[in-house]
C-alpha cells in the first residue's frame, strides 16, 4: 500500500449509499454514483483521483442497489487500487456509513483514511491535503482535516469557520447571515482511531454530530481551504453541468475517456452514431449505442447508452436516459428523460420537465 510521508498507510472510503431522490427518474434503476458523467460512471472519477493521490486501498460504502457497483467497477485493478465493497443493511448516515466499514480498514490507529462523499466532483489537490494533514500543529497530530471551499453566497450551506492557524472552531447550520463563506466540500482525512470513535450500529451524521463533537472535545480538526473546481452532482441540472465541464476540461479528472475525436466540444463514444448533418457540441456526452439522427441538434446534454434523438430534434442541457427516444422535431430544454421513455414527434414539454422511466409522451 501507499504511505504518507512518515510511512503510515493511506486508505480511503467512498460514501455511496444514498438513494439519489433528487436525481429521479435517473436513479429508479441504479444508484446515482453509477450515472455517467463526462462519459463514464461517476465513481470512476473519484477512484481515479484517489489512485493519482497515491491511495491503494479503497472501501466503497454502499446501500441502495449495492449489487450493481462491483459489476461496473470491478476489483479496482484497472486503476491500480484494491477496491472493496461493504453494504449497509439499512441507511446509517454519513458517519454511520464510515463506521460501518471500519473492519475493512487497516488497524494502524494513526493511519490516514481519506473519506469522499460519493456525489461530489472536485479538482482539489488531494495529495496536498494529505501532506497538510500529516503536518503537526504545535506538536500535535491532526485528528481530522476537512476540505473547505469559499463560496460567494454561503446561505445555502452549513459553514465551517476556522481560526488564523486553520483550526476549525465551529460548525454552523444554514443561515441568512453566514459567519463565514467557507463551506464543507465533502472530502475529509480521518486519523484511523477517530473512525473507531464513531458510534456503531446507528445513524450518525458527521456534519451534525461527529465533527461538532470532536471540536467540543478538543480534538485537532483543521480546514484545508482550496478553491479548486467543486460541484455537488445531486440534481439532473448539476449532472449535466458537471458532465459538460469534464468534457470541456473545466473540471479536471484522470478518468475522462477519449472519444471519436471528429466531433469538437463533445465526447462521442466510438460505438455511438451521429449523422453527418447533425450538430453535437457544447460539452455533450453521447454514450455507447446512442444515436443522433439527421438535422438534429444536441448541445450541452448527456445521451446515455442506447438513447436516440430523432430527425430535426433539438436537445439542450438535457439528460436522455438509457434506451430512451426523442421523436422527430421535439424541442427539449433542461429536461430529464427516464430509462426507455418515449417522447413522440410533436410532443411539447416544459423546460425542466421530468419524464418517468418507460413513460410514453
Amino acid at each position: 500500500m501507499s504511505s504518507a510521508g512518515d510511512g503510515r498507510v493511506v486508505e480511503a472510503v467512498i460514501v455511496a449509499g444514498g438513494f439519489g431522490t433528487r436525481l429521479l427518474p435517473l436513479t429508479t434503476h441504479r444508484p446515482k454514483h453509477l450515472l455517467e458523467v463526462g462519459g463514464v460512471p461517476f465513481l470512476e472519477h473519484q477512484v481515479s483521483r484517489l489512485a493519482k493521490a497515491g491511495v491503494e486501498h479503497v472501501v466503497l460504502a454502499t446501500s441502495y442497489r449495492a449489487e450493481l457497483f462491483e459489476p461496473v467497477l470491478g476489483d479496482g485493478s484497472r486503476w491500480g487500487v484494491r477496491l472493496e465493497y461493504v453494504q449497509e443493511q439499512e441507511p446509517l448516515g454519513t458517519g454511520g456509513a464510515i463506521r460501518n466499514v471500519a473492519a475493512a480498514l487497516g488497524d494502524d490507529p494513526e493511519g490516514a483514511v481519506v473519506v469522499l462523499n460519493g456525489d461530489v466532483l472536485s479538482g482539489h489537490d488531494l495529495a496536498a491535503q494529505l501532506a497538510d494533514f500529516e503536518t503537526p500543529r504545535d506538536g500535535r497530530d491532526v485528528d481530522v482535516s476537512l476540505h473547505l471551499v469559499e463560496v460567494e453566497d454561503a446561505r445555502a450551506f452549513g459553514c465551517v469557520p476556522t481560526d488564523p492557524a486553520g483550526r476549525v472552531t465551529a460548525f454552523t447550520e444554514k443561515s441568512e447571515n453566514p459567519v463565514t463563506n467557507q463551506v464543507n466540500a465533502g472530502c475529509y482525512v480521518f486519523r484511523r482511531r477517530v473512525v473507531d470513535g464513531i458510534p456503531a450500529g446507528r445513524v450518525v451524521s458527521v456534519e451534525r454530530e461527529t465533527f461538532p463533537g470532536l471540536v467540543t472535545d478538543g480534538a485537532l480538526v483543521v480546514g484545508y481551504v482550496e478553491n479548486a473546481y467543486w460541484r455537488d452532482v445531486g440534481t439532473p441540472a448539476a449532472l449535466v453541468e458537471a458532465s459538460r465541464d469534464l468534457v470541456l476540461g473545466a473540471a479536471p479528472s484522470p478518468a475522462v475517456p477519449p472519444g471519436r475525436g471528429d466531433v469538437p466540444d463533445a465526447y462521442v463514444h466510438l460505438a455511438a452514431t451521429v449523422d453527418v448533418s447533425a450538430v453535437v457540441g457544447g460539452g455533450s456526452a453521447v454514450l455507447s449505442g446512442a444515436r443522433v439522427d439527421r438535422d438534429a441538434r444536441v448541445e450541452g446534454s448527456v445521451l446515455m447508452a442506447g438513447a436516440v434523438v430523432g430527425p430535426g430534434a433539438v436537445v439542450l442541457s438535457t439528460v436522455v436516459g438509457p434506451g430512451a427516444s426523442v421523436g422527430a422535431g421535439v424541442h427539449l430544454d433542461g429536461v430529464t428523460v427516464g430509462d426507455t421513455a418515449r417522447i413522440g414527434a410533436g410532443a411539447d414539454l416544459e423546460p425542466g420537465a421530468r419524464v418517468d422511466c418507460d413513460a410514453v409522451v
